[in-house]
């Protein structure tokens, strides 16, 4: 057993000062199979902790479900951890941002929320708290066993995250740290804020370490922190040595040497450190968030973030330039990683698949409703819904309460959403008339005279994360206007996308050179073995991607990101399968995998 305190200016491990030298790894972010080795390359390039956030809404999907299987045993995380003799922080939210989906709140808190305002969370609110509490006692129950004083690796646990960028409410944040400690954690507690004198105080206790976030300008940082705590051991607890990409910017790239010469002017200073990130990994499947400062944008399915370690969890030129720097802090491993191979690099021609339409029914079931109901509504957190309204005039002639002709007297009609969150194809009578997409503030599209169905297929592209946002619905939130008028009487259908062999059960033989509809498109890709790959989307326009199964994450023409990382893990020698849902017309497109990956342009 060990002790790790708070001591003075010192953290004290076992009586003897200790600095952090920490690197972020999310285990949800990366194949199971491979914690071992990224923990190891952590090690190697002279880290001695391991941070990890905690995802809320992975472990519970819902309020009576709790998940640790797979992915998300965090226990065994930590435990991989352990195994490579390195320290583990431990940083559980509620709120995590992350750039993932809610910041990593759950979905289903905000369900059942009147109103056009975000529910009430990250606050005193009843029910948010004992939702909160469920959670952190779940939490802690895997935390607490493997803190350091009982022989495990956790030697920190942080409270909340960022929370004086969002509020102020020290009550709140005493409610959590006096939970975290009843739960039974007994290491020392943090903040984490933006050195701004008014959000360091917003966000911390006295009685818990204030960390800063920050990549640059470390002594203006350090002396904020020490203007709020005057004592205690000074700590970046993220230190952003690159950043996360945007649906439609850049690939987010920094300069090695520069981002080695903060770490350098941060640790000369005596400061501890985590580095943010420093293997980011994979949004897998449909867990990418968003920001929307008035404008909403997409995180991308790479979470690659710049960082030491690439996405596919090999060296980059910042690994190098940081392991030098910390071997004149450290003692350095004589072992280094070795480069990226080349991936293999198969190609071929989509030759079965079938259209949503085809078979949607066999995902799930049609539900009527007076009024459109939201996405959350529906209880469907993420994904697309199909919503189907025939037109009131097409329903007086079906009627026999109009004479016959057109059932609109011949006029095109105007379909107005006032709100859409976040994609909507239009159909009218099976026919494609337009997209609206929140990132361009579209709201309405024109459907021609005579029809008689109206089709929506609406596509959430990722919760907001950061911010007042976070917890609004998603859907076509206010319903939608014909003519300005309130159209009512809805079919809803919610496909379960998790199931893709009822997707398989239904192909057939393309007789097609065009993608005209929203469609699954698979392919068999033969391997000579289980390899990394990465699968190039560039001319599939917008959708989906799923090797043998796993959710790999979105594609979209806007880019930057123009390749999918499938991990090694998810392939097998022999036949493997493709299987990709194009939304948007594109002409036939055949596929192909590229030896490296392609993010998109830089930005500098």
């Amino acid at each position: 057993m060990s002790t790790f305190q708070v001591i003075g200016d010192d953290f004290v491990l076992d009586g003897q000062p200790f600095r952090i030298l920490s690197g972020a790894i999310h285990y949800f972010r990366v194949p199971r199979e491979y914690w071992r080795d990224r923990i190891h390359k952590a090690r190697l390039m002279g880290l001695n902790t391991i941070e990890t956030y905690v995802p809320w809404n992975l472990h519970q999907p819902s309020p009576r479900e709790w998940r640790v299987g797979d992915g998300l045993d965090l226990g065994g995380f930590l435990d991989a951890v352990a195994q490579e003799g390195m320290h583990a922080i431990v940083r559980p939210g509620p709120y995590i941002c992350a750039e993932f989906d809610g910041g990593g709140l759950p979905a289903w808190l905000f369900a059942h929320h009147a109103g056009p305002d975000p529910a009430p969370v990250r606050s005193l609110d009843p029910r948010f708290m004992e939702a909160v509490t469920d959670y952190l006692h779940h939490v802690y129950e895997i935390v607490v066993p493997r803190q350091v004083d009982r022989g495990g690796p956790v030697v920190l646990v942080q409270v909340e995250n960022e929370y004086g960028a969002f509020g102020a409410d020290h009550d709140y944040l005493r409610a959590l740290s006096d939970l975290t400690r009843r739960c039974g954690v007994t290491v020392p507690l943090t903040t984490v804020d933006q050195p701004r004198d008014g959000m360091l105080v917003a966000g911390t206790l006295p009685e818990l370490l204030t960390t800063g976030s920050f990549g640059s300008r470390a002594a203006e940082r350090l002396e904020a922190l020490r203007r709020v705590q005057p004592t205690g051991p000074l700590m970046c607890s993220e230190f952003w040595d690159g950043w996360f990409d945007q649906v439609g910017g850049h690939h987010h790239t920094t300069s090695a040497r520069e981002a080695a010469r903060e770490l350098e002017d941060l640790l000369d200073r005596g400061a501890s450190v985590n580095l943010y990130m420093f293997h980011g990994g994979t949004n897998l499947g449909l867990t990418n968030g968003a920001n929307d400062k008035g404008v909403y944008l997409p995180i991308t399915t790479s979470y690659d973030y710049d960082a030491p370690l690439d996405e596919s969890g090999h060296p980059t030129a910042k690994y190098w330039a940081f392991r030098e720097v910390l071997g004149r802090h450290a003692a350095l491993p004589d072992e280094v990683p070795g480069p990226r191979p080349p991936a293999p690099t198969p190609s071929g021609v989509f030759t079965a698949g079938t259209s949503l339409r085809r078979v949607e029914d066999a995902l799930g079931s049609w539900s009527h409703h007076l009024h459109l109901p939201t996405m959350d509504g529906l209880g469907q957190f993420s994904g697309f819904v199909h919503h189907r309204s025939t037109l009131p005039q097409a329903r007086a002639t079906h009627a026999g309460l109009s004479g016959g002709g057109a059932p609109d007297g011949g006029r095109a009609h105007l379909v107005e959403v006032p709100d859409v969150r976040d994609r909507a194809v239009v159909e009218a009578d099976g026919v494609r008339v337009g997209v609206l997409e929140r990132m361009d503030h579209d709201t309405t599209v024109v459907v021609p005279a005579g029809t008689r169905v109206l089709d929506i297929l609406v596509e959430d592209q990722g919760r907001v994360d950061y911010g007042p946002r976070i917890g609004e619905a998603k859907g076509l939130v206010g319903g939608v206007l014909l003519d300005g008028e309130p159209l009512v009487g809805w079919d809803s259908l919610c496909p379960d996308l998790s199931d893709t062999a009822a997707v398989l059960s239904a192909v057939e033989p393309l007789a097609t050179t065009a993608v005209t509809e929203p469609m699954f498109l698979t392919a068999e890709v033969v391997l000579d073995g289980p390899a990394d790959l990465f699968v190039d989307t560039r001319d599939w326009g917008h959708g989906l991607v799923w090797m043998n199964g796993h959710l790999l994450g979105r594609f979209t023409r806007r880019g930057p990101q123009r390749t999918l990382y499938v991990p090694a893990p998810f392939t097998a020698a022999g036949p493997n399968v493709l299987l990709v849902f194009v939304v948007d017309p594109v002409q036939l497109p055949t596929w192909r995998f590229l030896g490296s990956p392609d993010l998109g342009p830089v930005d500098w």
